[in-house]
Order: C-alpha cells, then sequence, then structure tokens
C-alpha cells in the first residue's frame, strides 16, 4: 500500500441505538454506541472477500452494564470493545435480525436495511429489532419490576457478526439505564451503524 493512499483515505464507523415502545412512541434510549474496531475491521473484510460470514446477524441483549445502589444511583461500567472475544457482560437473550436467514422467525419486523444518499461518502445500516409482547419467554407479566438484576431488564445490548463456527465476533456494545422488557409492553429497537469513507 502507498503512502499516498494511506495519507488520504479511511473508514469511520459509528452508531446510534434507539429504544422505544412503536405503539406509544416513548422512547427509552436516544444515544451513541461503542464500535469494537478490531472486530469491525474483521467483519468488514470477510464481508467483502465474501468469506461467507462477517455480516451483522444478531442483536444481543444483557443485563450486566450497570448496577444500581439502595438510593438509586445507577453507575454504568465500560463498553466492551477491545479483544476478539468481547461479549457483553451479562449476555441474556439474542435475536437474529439478518431478515435473509431462515432463522429469523419474523423478518418483515427484526431486519438489516442499507440506507444511501447517491452523491455522499456514507452509508447507514439500520437494524431493526422488535421484541413481541409474548418475548422473551419468562418475563414478568408487568413493567414493575424493582430488581434491576432481572434477566429481561436489559441495560447493555450488541450487535454480533455472523459467524460459520458458533458464536459471532461482537462488534458493537452499548451500555445505558435499565430498560425492563415485559408482556405488557413492546420494545423495538433502530441501531444505526454508520460507515462512512474519509478523503483527506
Amino acid at each position: 500500500m502507498s503512502d499516498n493512499m494511506q495519507d488520504t483515505n479511511g473508514v469511520l464507523v459509528q452508531g446510534h441505538i434507539k429504544i422505544f415502545d412503536p405503539e406509544s412512541q416513548k422512547v427509552y434510549i436516544d444515544k451513541r454506541n461503542a464500535i469494537h474496531y478490531e472486530n469491525m475491521s474483521l467483519a468488514l473484510a470477510e464481508s467483502l472477500s465474501n468469506a461467507g460470514q462477517g455480516f451483522i446477524y444478531e442483536m444481543s441483549f444483557g443485563n450486566g452494564g450497570t448496577s444500581v445502589d439502595p438510593t438509586g444511583i445507577i453507575t454504568y461500567l465500560t463498553s466492551n470493545s477491545t479483544g476478539t472475544n468481547a461479549s457483553l457482560y451479562n449476555q441474556t437473550y439474542t435475536k437474529i435480525v439478518d431478515d435473509r436467514s431462515v432463522n429469523n422467525t419474523d423478518p418483515a419486523r427484526n431486519k438489516l436495511e442499507t440506507r444511501h444518499v447517491s452523491g455522499t461518502n456514507y452509508t447507514d445500516i439500520v437494524v431493526s429489532c422488535l421484541l413481541d409482547y409474548g418475548e422473551p419467554n419468562g418475563q414478568d407479566a408487568f413493567d414493575t419490576a424493582s430488581a434491576t438484576d432481572s434477566a429481561y431488564v436489559f441495560d447493555e445490548l450488541g450487535l454480533r457478526s455472523y459467524s460459520t463456527s458458533g458464536t459471532g465476533r461482537l462488534i458493537t456494545h452499548v451500555i445505558f439505564h435499565p430498560v425492563q422488557k415485559s408482556l405488557n409492553r413492546l420494545i423495538q429497537i433502530d441501531y444505526t451503524v454508520r460507515v462512512q469513507s474519509l478523503a483527506g
């Protein structure tokens, strides 16, 4: 690779997450997320080289990203964005969002879209994931949990790439204040990953 190419080109990846109720439009979380740059570089290379893996495949949810003291003060852990084996702190649920996968049970509402405006140097990957009323199995009937360590009081989530050998690599990770998934509420996640080509 020439020095000139190194000096004038690059790729920036940014992420943003919105968690909301699609019926009431109440927004629970609206924030940027951390990118795992090592795993993202592997995912991009595997996707571009048609290696049969590397593409976004699933969204993982967990409840280990925060701790809440008796007075209600929330302490947030740092996002896991180093090491190829990085994971959520305590993963409790996973949903396939690759709408081309035969394992996706609802590809109309759990899907990947690319959005690009002609003439710009960036493209957005919009990952949509809906947790319907009846999922996950074992959730509380109402959103009134007092304990934040319940399996479905989520405070972290991430995107994982597809792997032919098992669990995919964590390519993004975001930690937020606890949000309970219960039978009486829908929760939708719109996760935007922007891939931008940089030229100097």
